[in-house]
């Protein structure tokens, strides 16, 4: 075989490889920056629900005098998903969630026994609000989750994984939640003493 035609070989072999390390490149920051991409969208609707809480336990506390504990638990479960959001702890924001989810529906259930609050138009405008934002976290949440998944299995994945490892590129935590902090609020356990 002609000399020049194995030099010409080799390259297009060598420029075959380069091509091919840099689509997987390309797709694992593509994922990386994905990942990002979804926690902002999460992000941005905690920081909208955290503003909106203080209004709500504001507008709550007018009417319901004896019902501190319950606004307290409310207030202290958004410090805790703040502090949670900030460090991008998935972990401590899961259970912060978690509080915060039977908080509220614990002050929604109560506010149900003061009719001048329900009738309260500020009341019922950030109920919903927060209601909308809440269904609006779970979508964002699912699409997160999946971008996750998606970054997590490409880089464990051969050959990926060996430019995930050379790159230092980093899986990402899931944002779960436990089955009994997805479900319905029990209403009957609320108001047992």
């Amino acid at each position: 075989m002609d000399p020049l035609m194995v030099w010409v070989v080799l390259a297009a072999i060598a420029l075959v490889g380069i091509i091919y390390v840099i689509v997987i490149y390309n797709n694992l920051v593509r994922l990386k920056h994905n990942v990002s991409k979804a926690w902002s969208n999460i992000d941005v609707l905690l920081r909208q629900r955290h503003d909106e809480l203080p209004k709500l336990v504001e507008t709550c506390r007018r009417y319901m005098q004896h019902e501190r504990e319950t606004l307290e638990r409310v207030i202290s479960a958004r410090t805790a998903v703040g502090q949670a959001r900030e460090k991008k702890d998935m972990a401590a924001l899961s259970g912060a969630e978690s509080l915060l989810r039977t908080g509220l529906g614990q002050l929604f259930a109560v506010a149900e026994q003061y009719p001048e609050l329900r009738a309260d138009a500020s009341f019922q405008h950030l109920r919903e609000r927060i209601t909308g934002l809440e269904n609006a976290i779970a979508d964002r949440r699912e699409f997160y989750n999946d971008s996750v998944n998606r970054n997590n299995i490409r880089i464990e994945t051969f050959p990926d994984v060996i430019l995930a490892r050379f790159f230092s590129f980093e899986s990402a935590d899931l944002l779960e939640f436990d089955a009994e902090d997805t479900a319905d609020v029990s209403l009957g356990s609320l108001f047992e003493s």
